[in-house]
């Protein structure tokens, strides 16, 4: 286990991180280590430390997107409707990738070999609880028996993408995602 941190290495942390939030906000997704060290106001080194490529600071980005969407799956599982489930996650999946480019980044990209363990955490705990979600929506003849979880990912990802085209994507989820679920279901919508 990792030891904590030192109060000032944690605040230098925690300062990185909004830095680079802040970075994406304005559009910036690059995010060059060497630049949000700068704008951070700290030493390349210190940068370099506490997140040794991009990949380990846009992880680190998407923690809490992860930890939200994984509380959200399990809670859809348990909906007493099985369709309904499906609904509730699919559209917490894309809501996280619009709200969250770090996010979007991580989980349309595949598990990468050098991923922090929490990632790596991350994507085995919300692959449980979607695979439940979807299991029960098979089983309820909801849908496709055929469609697989990565043929799912994939579309959801896409789905996302097509979202993040254009103006005020938010505003366009809910018919975008009907669109999406009249899709995958297998009997009547």
């Amino acid at each position: 286990m990792t030891p904590p941190l030192r109060a000032d290495a944690a605040r230098n942390r925690d300062q990185l991180l909004a830095t680079a939030r802040l970075a994406m906000a304005e559009g910036d997704l690059a995010l060059q280590l060497n630049d949000i060290a700068r704008r951070a106001r700290m030493g390349v080194g210190t940068a370099y430390r506490h997140f040794p490529t991009r990949r380990a600071l846009v992880e680190a980005l998407a923690d809490s997107a992860f930890t939200t969407l994984i509380e959200e799956a399990r809670n859809a599982s348990r909906h007493d409707d099985a369709w309904t489930g499906v609904e509730v996650m699919l559209r917490a999946l894309l809501l996280r990738q619009l709200t969250n480019p770090a996010f979007a980044e991580v989980i349309a990209t595949g598990p990468d070999q050098d991923a922090a363990a929490q990632t790596t955490a991350h994507r085995a705990e919300f692959r449980a609880a979607a695979r439940s979600v979807l299991e029960r929506a098979r089983q309820a003849g909801s849908l496709w028996p055929d469609l697989t979880d990565d043929d799912l990912h994939h579309l959801v990802c896409g789905t996302a993408l097509a979202l993040r085209i254009g103006d005020e994507p938010t505003s366009r989820i809910d018919r975008y995602l009907r669109v999406l679920l009249d899709g995958i279901h297998a009997g009547q919508p």
